[in-house]
């Protein structure tokens, strides 16, 4: 039904494609800065990325969206956060879901999401301590010899019908992620215990909750909205990036989602959020609960001052309050409004972006999502702090590969930007 779905919308979509190509194929979409070019291309624009956009003053819009809006959309089965499924259903065809649709994502992805018995073997295989990521990288790369593509490719499949094939992979890969991750956490952190297969009878992020040993509603919500909320950040983030451009040489979704998943978990991405609980849970045990605003601010300052970051703040595109952040602190209010460290959270957001904004050099002095996330999952007891770039993988899956399989569809090139060396710079701008 999805499929078919993606089938039906795709005639429309790739006629607009063409139509942009020839209207404005010779326009000019922004000038490059020799800064630009030494500065990580921060701020270039030279992606199409069609599941999300960041905007600075709206946050991350899905396909028009904002998360707001969205997650509203999202509910069913009656439920209080967003399903995983829906969001499945929205952006790989750009239509929010039926219920009868909804039903369909679920039961489907129930349906693969086994896991191949080496794979399992493997993960059993590896060492505990070797991080979480690795063995979700490698984990992944264990299932590519199943790759539709991969075999289709061989095969000589015409390149009009790349696009099932990758559709077909990415959602095999999205459903088995969580009880992958699942089977890491058991092993690394519960001394291998076993992870019962999905329940038919649960949505996706209850059923990762109940194979990480978690049965609480409420972090199911937690899940539930922690999955939509980090599913996609436009097409120039590490991981988004790393599996579009993978992905553009016609490597299949495995090797693709391997390579996203090696970016993610890369300090400066997906490390964040536990950066932040590991900096909240240091200024707790030194100040205590409940300080008052003009000790806080002195031990922020104190971070300042000894050269380092004060982590969950800022952001490269952002200028305001991190939508995603405004969610999950308004399901903190819910579900742990009296707990010290969320409150030190809250307190966080009145005493930091003025000093932020004092310094002059900060554009950005909003909290972003990381400075709130790992709080909710520690206070449910998800204490591990290796596991928290695992969930963000399990989550990221679904906008980047819903990407590629539409990349797949519109027929997208080989990714090659050119380059320069310094010698050129200085002999060739003036």
């Amino acid at each position: 039904m999805l499929k078919d779905r993606m089938r039906a919308v795709m005639p429309e979509k790739l006629s607009e494609l063409k139509q942009v190509k020839e209207q404005y194929g010779d326009k000019k979409v922004g000038d490059i800065k020799v800064s630009q070019v030494l500065g990580g291309m921060r701020g270039m624009t030279g992606l199409f990325y069609e599941t999300s956009k960041l905007d600075a003053q709206k946050g991350i819009m899905y396909r028009d969206y904002n998360l707001f809006e969205l997650c509203e959309k999202l509910k069913f089965r009656n439920s209080e956060e967003p399903l995983t499924e829906a969001l499945i259903w929205f952006l790989f065809t750009g239509e929010i879901p039926t219920a009868e649709q909804v039903e369909f994502v679920i039961k489907n992805i129930h349906e693969r999401s086994k896991i191949p018995a080496e794979t399992e073997q493997l993960i059993n295989s590896l060492p505990k301590d070797l991080h979480p990521m690795t063995q979700l990288s490698m984990g992944i790369l264990s299932m590519q010899a199943g790759s539709q593509f991969a075999n289709a490719y061989r095969n000589g499949i015409h390149k009009t019908k790349y696009w099932e094939t990758y559709y077909e992979d990415s959602m095999d890969i999205i459903a088995r992620l969580p009880r992958l991750a699942a089977l890491i956490y058991n092993n690394v952190f519960k001394n291998g215990k076993v992870t019962p297969e999905m329940d038919s009878r649960y949505h996706l992020a209850e059923n990762f909750g109940h194979m990480l040993g978690f049965t609480d509603p409420a972090f199911h919500n937690i899940i539930s909205h922690y999955l939509v909320l980090h599913a996609d950040h436009e097409g120039g983030n590490v991981s988004a990036h790393s599996v579009h451009l993978v992905g553009s040489a016609l490597s299949d979704p495995y090797y693709s989602y391997s390579a996203g998943l090696n970016g993610l978990a890369g300090p400066l991405h997906g490390l964040a959020n536990q950066e932040v609980l590991r900096w909240l849970l240091d200024c707790q045990q030194s100040l205590g609960n409940n300080p008052t605003d003009e000790d806080l601010e002195k031990y922020v300052r104190n971070t300042l001052a000894s050269g380092k970051v004060v982590p969950g703040y800022g952001h490269a595109v952002l200028r305001e309050v991190d939508p995603r952040y405004s969610i999950q602190v308004q399901i903190g209010e819910k579900f742990l409004p009296n707990n010290e460290l969320f409150k030190l959270v809250r307190q966080c957001f009145k005493v930091i972006p003025k000093i932020l904004q004092e310094t002059g050099k900060v554009k950005n002095p909003w909290p972003n999502v990381d400075c709130s996330s790992g709080v909710l999952l520690y206070y449910y007891g998800l204490k591990e702090f290796d596991f928290y770039t695992v969930m963000f993988g399990v989550s990221r899956a679904i906008g980047t590969l819903s990407q590629l399989t539409w990349a797949r569809a519109y027929g997208l090139p080989i990714e090659r930007p050119g380059s320069i060396t310094l010698r050129w710079i200085k002999e060739n701008i003036h």
